[in-house]
């Protein structure tokens, strides 16, 4: 099983994936707060649909690749004798859950982790599941680590008595980051957008941090840009689902306009990561998910707009580092245009 409930933090983050001998348990987030859902995920194939059909999201699909990678070892192992039938399973499905969510690295990089300790098992003539399945446990705790550290890391750059703005849903990165603030006894406000179509904000982000005990108010998408003129905002955060090496910040769709607004209005954008992604030198080598345009037509199962029109659903954009006042890491804080640092920097 994953244990993510090693530091304080809410329910709504603790134990949202489960890994239960031969199956993954997925906490449905589509539907969460209202209730609580679990997905029960049998083979790869179950655990790659959940992925892409938006079961889980945020930190939530690399537990769940994590996971898919252990019940990947059992099917490899009874699927095939041969070092080499082994291997090759593995491998394809790896590749399998690699291309659920492109635009976020963090699963193609829990994969290639445990892709590399699966063929060190083969070299070494033993059986794929004990290790790929140590290995995933072992990855998860080391993902908390790091969360932890962002927090940390992020904690000082916001001000005590600030309100704070978020956009969709930044699991632990962000309830890490408010942790370490409580921690240190600032006191802290939250305004969330509601974060269409899923309702992340509204749902998810609105939920965790006024568990918590941040006082949290809701807004819609349309809304930023109009409090931060009239004061009501003192620092933006979100996360980022990745950042390139030339500082941008990839993140849910709407990010980018809010940084905008954020950026003419003198308000501090914060964007929070483990790690830039080095295989990213620039924005260009990132591929951006659209998304079917009829999730767009939809709030929580139900049709919003008129049957005689169709949809657009960019899923991400890209703020350019112009507009990005710091990133924060798991290895401290780092200017968008120093991002190099973090590389030659060891872990703190």
């Amino acid at each position: 099983m994953f244990d993510q409930t090693r530091v304080p933090q809410p329910t709504l983050v603790a134990k949202s994936v489960l890994l239960e001998g031969d199956v993954v348990r997925i906490l449905d987030r589509r539907v969460f707060p209202f209730e609580k859902t679990w997905v029960v995920c049998r083979n790869v194939e179950d655990v790659a649909k959940a992925i892409e059909d938006m079961v889980t999201q945020s930190s939530g699909p690399w537990f769940a690749a994590a996971g898919g990678m252990a019940l990947a070892a059992q099917a490899a192992d009874r699927e095939g004798t041969s070092v080499d039938a082994r291997r090759a399973a593995i491998h394809r499905y790896g590749d399998r859950l690699k291309a659920t969510r492109k635009t976020n690295n963090h699963i193609r990089e829990v994969v290639t982790e445990l892709l590399a300790i699966a063929d060190s098992a083969l070299d070494r003539g033993e059986d794929l599941t004990p290790a790929v399945t140590d290995g995933a446990k072992a990855a998860a705790r080391r993902y908390d680590e790091r969360s932890e550290r962002l927090g940390r890391h992020a904690a000082p750059l916001v001000p005590d008595g600030a309100t704070i703005l978020t956009h969709c849903w930044a699991e632990s990165y962000l309830t890490q980051t408010v942790a370490a603030v409580l921690e240190s006894g600032k006191q802290i406000q939250a305004i969330c957008t509601e974060t269409r179509p899923y309702l992340q904000g509204a749902r998810l982000v609105a939920e965790s941090l006024a568990e918590m005990g941040v006082p949290t108010r809701l807004i819609t998408d349309g809304m930023p840009a109009h409090l931060m003129s009239r004061g009501d905002i003192d620092i933006f955060i979100t996360a980022a689902d990745r950042v390139t090496m030339d500082g941008h910040v990839v993140n849910k769709v709407g990010t980018l306009q809010i940084a905008l607004a954020a950026h003419a209005l003198g308000v501090p954008y914060l964007a929070l990561v483990h790690a830039p992604d080095i295989h990213a030198a620039t924005i260009d080598d990132v591929e951006m998910e659209d998304r079917n345009g009829d999730e767009v037509l939809f709030t929580l199962g139900h049709r919003t707009a008129s049957t005689r029109v169709t949809g657009i659903y960019p899923a991400f954009d890209a703020t350019p580092p112009q507009y990005v006042s710091a990133i924060a890491t798991d290895r401290g804080r780092f200017s968008p245009r120093d991002l190099a640092s973090y590389h030659s920097k060891e872990d703190e």
